[in-house]
This record gives structure tokens, sequence and C-alpha cells, in this order.
């Protein structure tokens, strides 16, 4: 069970968070879970009260823009840095001065920037699927996809149109894994049509080519990131946002880090992957 919480950020905007309790025993660190670019906390609804079970409060946020979090009119803002600023202000919201910070995807960039802009509030991080650079293969498809309308009348064609732009990430899965996928996706609109569960604005920084592949300001973010504390990237084996050779270009910038690989996932891992959970489990074993 987790509380449903909210915070006013600077901007002005509600936004909202899932607030798991830890089981009890020891003190831990808690967890922030960040999601991806179109993604929102449902994605982290089997792997937060696995690790709350763990010992662990953990605060799964809608970044603005997408799910419960209220929009901005200033699509402009829709940018990772602001995001990041939103996540120390949720922190300060409720007092938590230092957390292991889970991202994926886009939520692996706003941890970098959130340890740029306060280094002691990251106390040990997770990136799945995502560094300094990414594939321009990967980040054109997308481009193909975000913040474009669709216009759904069933789960079926919600599950139908998951399974296309996602298929070839999750060639393994069955028909039962669309379904949750797709109801992590799209919210169910007023007539029970399926929604997309996002401003579609937030894909006008990429539009406007405020998105790059690669750049020294992440490249030192990255190392100032992995270099200070523990981190592990989490790598879909077949992923087309992080190949292997980027993923060995950071482990030659960042020689401690660690590096746990999903076989026959694609971006990105759920994380609910035994190989995902295994190494999450080791990591954490690690750190207070």
């Amino acid at each position: 069970m987790f509380a449903e919480r909210y915070w006013r950020s600077r901007y002005g905007l509600d936004l909202y968070m899932r607030d798991y309790p830890a089981a009890s025993g020891p003190a831990r660190l808690p967890v922030i879970c960040l999601h991806g670019l179109t993604r929102t906390a449902r994605d982290f609804e089997d792997v937060a009260p696995w690790l709350a079970a763990q010992g662990r409060s953990v605060l799964v946020p809608d970044i603005r823009g997408r799910g419960r979090s209220g929009r901005d009119p200033d699509a402009m803002n829709y940018q990772v840095r602001t995001y990041a600023r939103d996540i120390l202000e949720m922190m300060d919201t409720i007092g938590m001065r230092r957390a292991v910070f889970l991202g994926t995807s886009m939520g692996g960039l706003i941890t970098m920037a959130a340890a740029a802009l306060r280094s002691e509030a990251v106390a040990a991080a997770i990136l799945n699927d995502v560094g300094p650079e990414i594939s321009s293969v990967g980040l054109k498809r997308i481009a193909g996809y975000a913040g474009k309308a669709v216009e759904l009348r069933t789960w079926e064609d919600a599950v139908a149109r998951v399974r296309q732009t996602m298929g070839d990430a999750f060639p393994d899965y069955q028909e039962r894994d669309w379904q949750a996928f797709a109801r992590r996706t799209f919210r169910e609109g007023p007539d029970g049509a399926p929604q997309l569960d996002y401003d579609l604005d937030i894909a006008k920084p990429i539009m406007a080519g405020r998105v790059r592949t690669s750049s020294w300001i992440a490249w030192f973010m990255f190392r100032r990131l992995a270099c200070r504390r523990p981190t592990l990237l989490i790598r879909g084996a077949i992923s087309d946002l992080i190949t292997a050779e980027i993923a060995g270009r950071m482990q030659k910038a960042a020689p401690t880090l660690r590096i746990v690989e999903v076989a026959r996932i694609g971006h990105a891992p759920m994380l609910t992957e035994p190989a995902a959970t295994e190494g999450i489990s080791c990591f954490l074993n690690m750190v207070a």
C-alpha cells in the first residue's frame, strides 16, 4: 500500500507522488524511483513494494506533465534540470536529506542532474538503461512516438499500440505482460477509452533540438555522479539506447561503476526481471 501525496513546485505546479512506507526493521536509506520520458509512477508498482519490504521507504513521483502531476503551461520547462529541481524540492518538503536514486531512462538523467545540483542528496544511484551518451537510433525511435496523439477506442487497441511500439524491446512478452504495459502507459478517459497519460508538449524540447545524444556536460555530470558514490548501471542486452559500446565507455570513465545486463530485454528493463532484481538487491546491500 502507498499514500498519495502532493507538493507544490517553485513554478506553482502541484506535483504528485506515491509514498510507500518501509517495512519494520533497522532504518535504511530511502529510495526515490524516477520514471522515463512518457511514463508514470505506475511503472514502479511492482518494484516499489518490493523495495519497501526490504526496509526502505520509497517515493515514486509523477514527473511534471505526467500522470497526476500538473501540466506546465510553458513546454520549455519540460527539461531535465527543471525535473531535478522538482525532485530536490520534493525532498525538502518531506524533510528527506539523502536517498538512493533509481532512475529509468530520463529518470537516470534526472539523477545525474540532481547530483550536480546537490551532491549530498544522492547517496547512491541506479541508472536503468541510460547514461551520458545515448544512441541516435534509440533517440530517433523515441522521438517517433513521444508527443504524438493517438486515438484509441478500446483497451485492446491500447495493447496493440504498445506491442507495436515496444515489441522489439520485449520479444518474450506474453499477452498478460502487454496488458499490464498498456495499463501503465494509458489512463482511462471519461468515456472509458484509453488516453495517453502525459502532456503531449513534453516532446517539444526534443523537437526543438534541446536533447543531444551526448555532450561534455553530460559526461562531466556522469563522472561526478559515478566516481563519488556507489553507482549501478542496469542495461537491456538488446537496448537501442545504451549499446554495449556506450556501456564500455561509461565503465572506462568510472571504473567503479557496476554493470548488470538483462538478457533479451531492450529499452528499458522493467526491473522485475530476475537479473535486475538480483543486481539491485546486491547493490543495495552494499549501501546503508
